[in-house]
């Protein structure tokens, strides 16, 4: 009989079962050590599972860009929402859109679900506008605060640079102030009567109206922006809706906002820089005053607009030589200017708290959104809702869990062992891993993904099946175990990883064309497919491989759901010997080694 080739393993070659079961072995000691080193022994849940609250946002048509509302614009904003939010820690918050213009917004419940669902709410765009002036939005004298004042990143702050707001009024007459209106509307500026002269002029009924000339439509615009900014009351609500409500970018405006605890109000001139000209903006503690600040870094274009814009105002007085930072129509900071500031890196100062200056930082970065929204809905998912969800995908599990075993007791007896065992490795492996990226990359495990886990149940345990109905077919075709695992692995092999292959790629095309809560499905089924390769491929064939060696399996015991007369094996295989001069004698019954 002719010996096998060298360099090439004969069939019925064992391999190394040790060294693949000692790589998983490695592999779940290290996955379950990294899970509670991190501190992170439970998947993180979603808002279906762990509560949260879901918002829904409308694009809004901007005057005079009817198709503004496209979908680049869409998906730009749903990536500056979601940036948003997560700069806040909400790293399972989920943005997608829906239709044509809505976003659905699901922020889970945590410690900064509150201030992530006013963030979120503040979805308008960002602008740097110079003030032009600035009074008290209340009757009442408000607290001295300090008014932030903005200088280059890394320069030294000058002592007392921080106004109170207290004294930061208009010092200019109304006259001074039409001028600055005037020239803002870029047109030439035309001295106008106060309002009080006139209605002094309209009661003088003993002379006639001295002749005055005839305003021009700058000063006309300016005489009317002074008289709404004079009955402006920013302490009411719905005025502060309205200040400066459809205001373009390029025209003056009102506004109103907080400094400190008291509403102010301002006239603004057009916007000098946008908001997606900030290219990163944090709150920081400057280690050298121990003062919390804001830096921001502009964007090249960006750079060169602050610049301008600075150097303009550095040579003003008071209050127009600050700008303010406007979102969603607010006066979110009014930091004042004392030279041109260029370089693309700027630090605002003054009278910050930690949580201020990273609000401020969150928004300068985040805030700048190509459209205007408006709150459609917010639906608040509790989290006994999402316990009783969770409950009833795991009651849904184990039952479909119980069925597979049940099967596999009844139809493969001793086999079932090792069925059960790998599906048990493969628990543990998505367990763990599931649980790393909860804290790695902010996977939550949804409603979808625990079906998904549940599908991955029937594709494992399909793939064990592959595996030993080969094995049966090699017992009936006469050949003893522990050959008849080895042959039939190679059949097997390509049966798992073609059938792994078609599960894996539909998953990934259902996770690229979904949104949302369907990509948890469809990431749960890939990822549990891949480890269906991992555990079948370093733990079910060497385990088989060990099983085929002990007496139990081999002697094809009844239990053992290998007795080749339940199988209907064929008597064992047959050869003829052959002497030496190439007769053949009768033949002899062989049974394989």
């Amino acid at each position: 009989m002719a010996a096998p080739k060298k360099g090439r393993r004969p069939t019925g070659a064992q391999g190394r079962p040790g060294r693949a079961l000692a790589i998983i072995l490695i592999a779940m000691v290290a996955l379950t050590a990294g899970m509670f080193l991190t501190k992170q022994t439970t998947p993180r849940l979603g808002i279906d599972l762990a509560g949260g609250t879901s918002i829904t946002l409308k694009a809004k048509s901007e005057p005079g860009k009817p198709d503004a509302i496209n979908e680049t614009n869409m998906n730009t904003a749903v990536g500056i929402i979601e940036r948003r939010v997560n700069g806040l820690g909400v790293s399972e918050a989920e943005v997608q859109t829906q239709g044509r213009d809505h976003i659905i917004v699901n922020i889970p419940k945590g410690t900064n679900e509150k201030q992530a669902r006013e963030q979120v709410g503040t979805t308008a765009q960002l602008y740097f506008r110079p003030v032009l002036a600035f009074a008290d939005g209340a009757p009442a004298a408000p607290e001295a605060t300090p008014s932030p004042s903005v200088s280059p990143s890394g320069a030294p702050k000058a002592e007392g640079s921080a106004k109170p707001s207290a004294s930061v009024t208009p010092s200019s007459s109304a006259t001074s102030q039409g001028r600055v209106l005037s020239e803002a509307l870029k047109a030439p500026s035309t001295p106008t009567p106060s309002p009080s002269a006139s209605e002094s002029k309209k009661a003088d009924d003993t002379k006639a109206p001295a002749p005055t000339p005839a305003p021009s439509g700058a000063d006309a615009a300016a005489a009317d922006l002074q008289a709404k900014f004079a009955a402006l009351d920013c302490t009411n609500e719905a005025q502060r809706a309205a200040a400066g409500k459809g205001a373009k970018p390029e025209e003056p405006t009102l506004a109103c906002g907080k400094r400190g605890n008291t509403w102010g109000k301002w006239i603004l001139g057009p916007a000098g820089v946008a908001g997606t000209d900030v290219k990163d903006a944090k709150g920081v503690i400057d280690p050298q005053r121990g003062q919390w600040i804001v830096t921001m870094q502009f964007t090249d274009k960006g750079a060169d607009k602050f610049a301008k814009i600075t150097g303009e105002l550095a040579t003003k007085q008071m209050p127009q030589n600050q700008f303010a930072i406007v979102l969603d129509g607010e006066v979110v900071s009014d930091p004042s200017v004392s030279q041109a500031l260029t370089g693309g890196n700027a630090e605002i100062s003054g009278g910050f708290t930690q949580q201020t200056a990273q609000d401020l930082g969150n928004m300068l970065s985040y805030g700048a959104l190509p459209l205007s929204f408006s709150e459609d809905s917010v639906t608040t998912v509790t989290a006994a809702l999402g316990g009783e969800q969770l409950k009833a995908g795991l009651i849904a599990g184990a039952i479909g869990l119980a069925l597979v075993v049940i099967y596999l007791l009844v139809y493969y007896r001793g086999l079932s062992f090792i069925a059960i065992v790998s599906l048990m490795v493969s628990a543990i492996l998505t367990y763990t891993i599931m649980a790393l990226l909860g804290k790695g990359i902010g996977f939550a495990l949804n409603l979808p993904a625990v079906c998904g886990a549940i599908v991955a149940i029937g594709i494992t345990a399909d793939s064990f099946i592959v595996y030993f109905e080969r094995i049966r077919d090699e017992i009936r075709e006469g050949r003893t175990l522990r050959p008849a695992v080895e042959r039939a692995w190679p059949r097997a092999r390509r049966t798992i990883l073609v059938s792994d292959f078609v599960s894996f790629l539909a998953a990934a095309v259902l996770f690229i064309v979904t949104v949302g809560k369907v990509q948890g499905f469809a990431f749960t089924l890939g990822l549990t497919t891949l480890l269906d390769v991992v555990v079948v491929f370093l733990f079910t064939k060497p385990i088989m491989t060990l099983m085929a060696r002990t007496k139990f399996f081999s002697s094809g015991h009844p239990w053992s759901g290998l007795d080749p007369k339940r199988l209907g094996a064929k008597p064992p295989l047959r050869r003829s010997r052959r002497t030496g001069s190439g007769s053949v004698t009768a033949p002899v019954d062989v049974k394989e080694a």
